[in-house]
């Protein structure tokens, strides 16, 4: 996934931000609404809550995507 996808699709990504990751509350996606860039500062709140590395927390959120959008469950 890259910036300009992300920015597509932030809104969806960010309703379903809480049922994918617990620890993500509305106060870190309102930090995220405000920041310039917005897939960088998610992909660092996963980073930090989760342990991922850059990587992982973009793999991961493509994975999550990708099935949402595939309409499959978890």
């Amino acid at each position: 996934m890259n910036k300009t996808i992300f920015e597509e699709k932030w809104k969806v990504i960010r309703g379903l931000t809480t049922a994918w990751w617990s620890l993500m509350a509305e106060y870190d996606l309102t930090k995220v609404d405000k920041a310039d860039d917005k897939y960088d500062k998610y992909v660092t709140m996963l980073r930090v809550k989760y342990g991922y590395t850059r990587q992982e927390a973009r793999e991961e959120l493509k994975k999550r995507l990708t099935q949402h959008e595939s309409g499959k469950k978890e």
